[in-house]
């Protein structure tokens, strides 16, 4: 299957929305002045920037070249890099995440990878789909795909897990590791 592509003319044309709703989850982020903050899934960087008009250091990291240059058009130190890969450790006092978790399929890694990357006492905010996000799609792909011997499971790209199937991925404690899951 081709890798997802993104196009950020057509992103904010088509999905400019998202980064508007996504002002909620910056209030609840509660950026503070001085805060060094990592923007997970940047994209564009239009709602990073509001977290560096809140007079944070914000990094933002994306997995697509193209978004990442116009986050960087944007005046965002913004970087190439997947969430598994993430390659912080005790760096920021946020981890800041909108509408990008769900493309994220492996959880654990991503979450390992937030974990290093925060100081400890750190905070994570992420929105993100949820479970239920797009079934009568899904179910229509993996009929399709099934249909013709392809596992749609192999080859899907998303990742909506209900509210506590994420929350018991979450570390509940203060304790930090160095190991990913």
């Amino acid at each position: 299957m081709a890798a997802q592509v993104w196009d950020p003319d057509r992103y904010a044309r088509d999905a400019g929305f998202v980064s508007e709703l996504g002002g909620a989850v910056v209030e609840i982020l509660g950026p503070r002045s001085g805060e060094r903050i990592l923007d997970l899934g940047c994209g564009d960087g239009r709602l990073t920037r509001r977290l560096v008009e809140a007079g944070c250091e914000v990094v933002g990291v994306d997995s697509s070249p193209a978004m990442v240059e116009a986050a960087i058009e944007r005046g965002i130190d913004a970087r190439l890099m997947e969430a598994t890969e993430l390659d912080f450790s005790d760096e920021f006092d946020a981890v800041f995440s909108n509408a990008a978790l769900h493309w994220m399929p492996r959880p654990d890694a991503v979450i390992g990878r937030v974990r290093r990357a925060l100081k400890p006492g750190g905070r994570f905010v992420g929105e993100f789909g949820g479970h239920g996000n797009v079934s009568a799609i899904s179910r229509a792909l993996s009929g399709a795909l099934e249909s013709r011997g392809i596992s749609f499971e192999a080859l899907n790209p998303w990742y909506f897990p209900t509210v506590d199937e994420y929350r018991a991925r979450l570390p509940h404690d203060r304790r930090r590791g160095t190991e990913d899951p």
